[in-house]
């Protein structure tokens, strides 16, 4: 050491300090104790001290324990030095240290620990191994502050190939290694020192205080700051039991307290100690969140009962209470409902209090589960501004009123690639999200009166304009989010179902931002000449590249969302609270991602009116019927995928259906006609009266 510490001892005989200096007993040290003269390395003044293994009474016939010691050369050894402060001071803090030593004396066998005779002598750095740690061999022990290990230790170091390692307290197993606990809600002093023991013999630390550094929060009950700073942290919250289920594996040696199945199993409910009333919802509704109340570890009670701590308002619906709440109960929007839920935690409810909407106090609350859309009142104010100028002189507006769809006409995808479908401008397809996009470029005044053919091209702008917004709303509300790493409550779906679920929307996104900032350009700049079949030729493409993907898998999609609103109580939760913001326009998720089915054949009847008021002289007269034939062959492209798609899954339930099916069925030339169910007339194939599976195929007739 080439600075000014020097080592010292708690004796004076020796260099290195048993677990009980470092566990606190000696903070400060005289220089008198200094041993004389200037010390530049530890090892030219460390004495030879032997390091020695001694296994007491059962531990000592452990076969498994006794092999595993033999592969352990090394041990960590403490050391203490003395750091000086200011030269006007005589006291000087001790610091420690960790060495690594061999051990030189074999492991050493006993009955008793007055065997030894020396077992505290300084001139020995000692490891007892003891395999329990509640009989009278380990209380003498912990009373002479010597170092104590159990069993899974040394099995432990021996797989990792460690050295066997210093701790300030008894150590018997690994499992909470690293974990830093903090505990909240405990009224019994005895229950928290007992589980406060066993986190320290399982290598887990304890701080008093909620910090950065606490990795779980042992909690009694669900109030207190420490339980909201957990919170908001995204902490995982554990109940005691958590640790004493620990404590019962302690020798499993690749047990790990902090494996997350292991965990998940004594996380604290959302909704524990809460007793929650539902006022001005449906009985459906009611009835759904009475369950998932339930679910999610609370109660339920009707309203007005004195013992209900939480009142949860459908705020679209009451203005006014019934009663006059008392001041222990919490009267919250729905939106804290669902977000406890997603978050897997109680949520603060002074974000989500209801109030009368004529109180003079009222503010307006903001939702920590809101997102930073782009959707602003700024840039939303001045896209309305710009397509103003574009429906100057004309009663249509970009954002036409519209009613919600039934779920059979939004979700039908038997024709929704047939040419004839309605454009996305028809009042029949639900309400249009307001606007995620960026806003116009400029705002260029036009003439006041405009041929035919302009007013359809200003509807395609409009429809393909609302279009990008829906696919923005889609990916900035649902997508992001739920791909977001460090949710709290961890991730709410699998990559993979998330995948499922969005497909390629980034990729239809990016050319249909494109494809409307050309027609913006256009229309601004507008003149009779200007061609709308070249923008869409420009991408016809990249539209053959994107789309047939999303489509063929719309019903995965579809199928997934089901699934998972079903069996994940989080995501419905997720899809509650953000299907209810205003930029959703009333649509669920599903609604939403079947805009980009409809939009192709929206978009080919839109351009097949504009060539309706195209002059024949016109050159963009020609290259709009290119364009309808480019979207057409998408389209056809996107039928025979899915015709195909849905031949191989035919093809493969026969091939699963039928026991001892061929294995040469199977070919990738080969698809299936038709299946045919009937009944044997004679006994040729078999027995007459018995059923038989005629399978058509396009180049054979299997018969099963």
């Amino acid at each position: 050491m080439a600075d000014n510490s020097t080592l010292v001892s708690e004796t004076g005989r020796s260099l290195l300090a048993d677990s009980s200096v470092l566990d606190s007993k000696i903070t400060e040290t005289s220089k008198e104790n200094v041993f004389p003269g200037s010390v530049l390395h530890v090892e030219e003044e460390m004495p030879q001290i032997e390091t020695r293994v001694v296994l007491i009474q059962e531990a000592g016939r452990h076969e498994e324990l006794l092999k595993a010691l033999e592969t352990i050369k090394i041990m960590e050894v403490p050391v203490l030095k003395i750091k000086e402060t200011s030269p006007d001071k005589s006291e000087e803090k001790l610091i420690k240290s960790i060495i690594h030593m061999e051990i030189k004396v074999p492991y050493i066998k006993t009955d008793t620990v007055e065997e030894l005779g020396d077992f505290d002598s300084p001139e020995f750095e000692t490891v007892f191994i003891v395999s329990e740690f509640q009989d009278s061999p380990f209380k003498n022990l912990c009373k002479a502050a010597c170092r104590v290990i159990g069993p899974p230790v040394v099995l432990h170091c021996a797989l990792k190939g460690e050295p066997l390692p210093f701790s300030c307290r008894p150590l018997y197993c690994t499992s909470m290694l690293n974990l830093v606990l903090c505990f909240t809600g405990f009224r019994k002093k005895e229950e928290l020192v007992k589980l406060v023991t066993l986190v320290h013999h399982m290598g887990g630390t304890i701080r008093k205080d909620f910090c950065s550094k606490v990795t779980y929060l042992v909690a009694n009950s669900t109030r207190g700051e420490k339980f909201r700073v957990a919170v908001s942290l995204g902490k995982p919250i554990v109940k005691p039991e958590w640790i004493y289920k620990a404590w019962e594996k302690r020798n499993e040696i690749d047990f790990c307290a902090a494996d997350v199945d292991f965990r998940n199993q004594f996380k604290i409910p959302p909704f524990q100690d809460c007793m929650l009333s539902f006022l001005g919802f449906s009985d459906d509704e009611k009835a759904n969140m009475e369950e998932m109340t339930e679910m999610q570890g609370g109660h339920h009670l009707p309203v007005g009962d004195e013992r209900c701590t939480h009142l949860v308002v459908e705020e679209n619906t009451v203005k006014e209470l019934p009663f006059e709440p008392s001041k222990n109960l919490y009267v919250v929007k729905q939106e804290w409902f669902w977000g406890t839920i997603q978050m897997d935690a109680r949520a603060g409810e002074s974000m989500y209090l209801f109030e009368k909407s004529d109180s003079p106090g009222l503010k307006k609350s903001v939702s920590l589960l809101s997102l930073n859309t782009p959707n602003s009142n700024r840039k939303r104010r001045r896209l309305k501004e710009t397509l103003a100028q574009l429906t100057r002189e004309t009663d249509m507006s970009p954002f036409p009123p519209r009613k919600r769809p039934s779920a059979e006409h939004s979700l039908s995808i038997g024709s929704l690639l047939d040419i004839s479908n309605t454009p996305e401008s028809s009042s029949a397809n639900g309400e249009t999200p307001k606007s995620c996009a960026r806003p116009s470029k400029n705002s260029t005044p036009l003439p006041v009166k405009q041929s035919a053919r302009w007013q359809v091209a200003k509807e395609l702008y409009q429809t393909e304009s609302n279009y990008v917004d829906i696919l923005t709303t889609i990916i900035q509300l649902f997508q992001v989010p739920l791909e977001k790493e460090g949710q709290l409550g961890g991730p709410i779906l699998a990559q993979e179902e998330i995948k499922t679920i969005f497909g390629s929307i980034p990729d239809i996104l990016d050319v249909h931002m494109k494809i409307k900032e050309d027609l913006e350009d256009l229309m601004i700049d507008w003149t009779e000449s200007k061609s709308i079949g070249d923008i869409i030729l420009k991408y016809s493409k990249d539209l053959l590249k994107i789309y047939p993907p999303f489509v063929n898998f719309f019903e995965m999609s579809k199928e997934t969302i089901t699934r998972c609103e079903k069996q994940k109580p989080r995501f419905h939760a997720f899809l509650k609270i953000n299907q209810a913001k205003p930029e959703c326009g009333r649509q669920s998720l599903a609604e939403l991602l079947i805009r980009p089915v409809q939009r192709l054949p929206s978009v080919a009847l839109l351009l097949n009116d504009i060539k309706k008021h195209t002059a024949e002289e016109n050159p963009d007269k020609v290259t709009l019927e290119r364009a309808i034939e480019s979207l057409k062959e998408v389209m056809t492209h996107i039928n025979e995928d899915k015709r195909k798609t849905e031949a191989q899954r035919q093809f493969f339930d026969v091939v699963y259906e039928v026991d001892g099916c061929p294995a040469n069925l199977l070919s990738s030339h080969r698809s299936l006609v038709q299946r045919l169910e009937t009944v044997a007339l004679s006994d040729d194939l078999c027995d007459r009266g018995e059923q038989v599976t005629l399978f058509l195929f396009n180049d054979c007739l299997e018969v099963s």
